[in-house]
């Protein structure tokens, strides 16, 4: 393969990652079907990537050095404190549950295509795993009850960084009986792992905490440090214990996540956006590697497979933890439905195979299209069907209607509040831990970090919001936050306050109007000029007309006083006020305005 042939691959590997990152973004699907489908029409389908051509014997060490960055920031999200928020079904769906489901798709890959047990066993590991990346795109298109939105949540999260080091164990497990002879030097090769992996990954975690917590480097150097540390810890771990590395690793972003004093959230950001890039490529190189005449020969097993997986495993994981739980029968048939495999199972396959097959492991390469099937089956299948499977088991929310509100600010407090009283879902998000701190001692939902950031994409919450308001000071955020959120919510439902700025500034320094929003309150108004009202004693007052008191009654009582920003109707919908958007309210609609104080006649000194 020559250079020109070289530079049209990787170009074209780019420009289809990024098509398929756009389409999954465009269609709510998770990027990981467009990915994979892309890889093999390339591949397999219509040669044009050969990925082994291309990189040569460099392939395979990019792949481990790409899946352990992936371990990585997947384990920089597991925080401990937060094993006593997720309550206990998600505890037993992550524990007794994948247990459960360990159990029967190893069973079922042994007795239904034949693989040895090594093989099946950790065949059972690699797709018990979910992922927050597949879990949360399905999430927006089924939008069920908030219950099981949040277990679903929170499994897909705790679930990710577990999978991959029980698959990690195994995987260790497995390459030490194979390079020894006795089960008694099998154990201890296989303790020579754990011990290595978990020494270096915990040293490795403790020594870039402490130079982070220490500022012993400038901030700017912190993530080149992050990864040029997990790198040499998977480097040093391999080269000290053969197949240590990625257990290190593993180790390390559990170590450094749950530090105290260390903030790993620029780390985060840098290694979430790493993975984007490191992911779309990856996937696309190996599924162009898949063989599918193995995959065809192994037959209808393979759909019994996926029918066990689908049928058995998820209903009985689920059942198992759901015992004595308040959930009816409704709320868990939809948490026996949706369990869509994602990054960890085809990333942590790919590698594995290739390993074990050097190792010697008869049919250890029938484990990438096998995973991959899995994963596409139980995307495709779960994405078409779990929306009218809710709407069928009425578990469904009904159309959005809660606002997301950008700025946890005291204005934007006391509009989440007077929202609230209108039975209105709220969600509140800043990256200033004194607004959310002060948001949360209001009992209202937070969300701490930008809404327009990649680590919200995975775990902001969108189940049932309909509406976005800008109520940030920073207008660019405000302008930010509408471009990233228009196709969730529609360019209609989207509202910020005005900008005192903006009429300042010419065209070219001010955002269009069709990424700004439209203006908040029936009289735009600033944030500024929001905040000194408020603190002045205007206050949001919640009124509802009735025949004898109407519409223009209430604006001869307020008069210009009143500034109108909410109303619901007599069905139960909630309107925003706005300039482009007048409101007529009709008896029996509740409105809430902003409401300042009568001027009282002052003294005149004398």
């Amino acid at each position: 393969m020559n250079e020109q042939q070289i530079l049209l691959s990787v170009g074209g590997i780019g420009a289809a990652a990024l098509l398929c990152q756009w389409l999954a973004w465009r269609l709510k699907l998770p990027a990981i079907l467009f990915l994979l489908l892309c890889g093999i029409l390339a591949g397999p389908i219509l040669g044009w990537l050969q990925p082994q051509a291309l990189f040569g014997p460099l392939l395979m060490p990019l792949v481990s050095l790409a899946v352990a960055l992936i371990l990585f920031e997947g384990s920089l999200t597991l925080h401990l404190s937060q094993w006593r928020e997720i309550g206990s079904v998600v505890h037993r769906l992550v524990t007794l549950g994948a247990l459960s489901t360990w159990l029967v798709i190893a069973l079922a890959t042994h007795w239904l295509l034949g693989f040895d047990w090594p093989l099946a066993i950790l065949f059972g590991t690699l797709t018990l795993v979910t992922g927050p990346t597949v879990i949360v795109p399905m999430l927006r298109v089924v939008r069920p009850k908030a219950a099981i939105a949040n277990i679903l949540r929170w499994e897909g999260i705790v679930i990710d960084p577990i999978g991959a080091l029980l698959a990690v164990v195994v995987y260790s497990f497995i390459i030490a009986s194979a390079a020894d002879n006795g089960l008694s030097q099998s154990l201890v090769t296989f303790a020579g792992v754990i011990l290595c992996g978990s020494a270096l990954g915990a040293a490795g975690g403790w020594v870039l905490g402490q130079v982070m917590r220490e500022q012993w480097l400038p901030e700017y150097l912190h993530n080149l440090a992050s990864l040029a540390a997990v790198l040499g810890i998977f480097i040093a771990a391999n080269q000290i214990v053969h197949e240590s590395g990625l257990l290190a690793v593993t180790i390390m972003g559990m170590w450094l996540a749950n530090m105290p004093g260390v903030d790993v959230r620029q780390i985060l950001h840098f290694k979430e956006n790493l993975s984007v890039l490191l992911i779309s490529g990856l996937f696309i190189l190996l599924a162009a590697r898949l063989d599918l005449h193995a995959l065809l020969a192994l037959g209808p097993a393979v759909l019994a497979l996926l029918l066990v997986i689908q049928l058995l495993a998820r209903p009985l994981n689920v059942w198992l933890s759901t015992l004595g739980s308040p959930l009816n029968w409704r709320e868990r048939a939809l948490l026996a439905w949706i369990a869509p495999r994602g990054i960890v199972a085809a990333a942590v396959s790919a590698i594995f195979a290739i390993r074990l097959d050097e190792a010697g492991h008869e049919g250890a390469l029938l484990l990438v299209p096998l995973t991959f099937a899995v994963i596409i089956g139980t995307v495709v299948l779960q994405s078409a069907t779990a929306r009218p499977l809710a709407r069928l088991l009425k578990v469904a929310e009904p159309a959005p209607s809660g606002f997301l509100i950008v700025g946890a600010n005291p204005p934007a407090r006391a509009i989440a509040k007077a929202l609230q009283q209108l039975g209105c879902r709220v969600l509140l998000t800043d990256s200033s831990w004194e607004n959310i701190r002060a948001a949360r001692m209001d009992n209202l939902p937070t969300y701490f970090g930008n809404p327009a950031s990649q680590h919200a994409d995975a775990h902001l919450d969108l189940v049932g919001l309909g509406h976005l308001l800008g109520l940030s000071p920073a207008g660019e955020l405000n302008a930010l936050a509408c471009a990233r959120f228009r196709h969730d919510f529609g360019q209609a439902r989207l509202f910020v306050l005005a900008s005192g700025l903006e009429k300042q500034r010419s065209d070219k320094h001010r955002a269009s109007e069709e990424h700004r929003g439209q203006l908040l309150g029936s009289s735009p108004m600033t944030y500024g000029q929001l905040a000194k009202l408020l603190h002045q004693g205007a206050e949001l007052y919640s009124t509802t007309l009735t025949e004898a008191f109407d519409w223009g009654d209430y604006q001869q009582l307020h008069g210009s006083r009143a500034t109108l920003l909410f109303a619901r109707d007599g069905q139960g919908w909630v309107h925003v006020a706005s300039p482009d958007n007048p409101l007529k309210p009709q008896p029996g609609w509740t409105l809430v305005a902003l409401v300042e104080p009568e001027l009282t006649e002052q003294p005149v000194a004398h």
